[in-house]
């Protein structure tokens, strides 16, 4: 599958400092989520589906990648 990020609105966490380095995420088209880093903005990002997105948001709300 080939998402064209031309136009996407990349934003980051409020919690995050604008001298940190995070990711940004992009509400896409068809509700799919783009996630880069942004420390290198115009390098490759991540495409999730809908699901796949609820899936993992679902996950770090329930600590499941929290370290032991």
């Amino acid at each position: 599958m080939n998402i064209d990020l031309t136009n996407a609105r990349w934003f980051k966490s409020t919690r995050s400092s604008p001298t940190k380095d995070c990711v940004e995420v992009a509400h896409l088209d068809a509700g799919m989520v783009g996630v880069r880093d942004s420390k290198n903005p115009t390098g490759p990002a991540l495409v999730f589906t809908p699901s796949e997105w609820d899936a993992f948001t679902a996950g770090v709300a329930d600590g499941e990648f929290n370290r032991p």
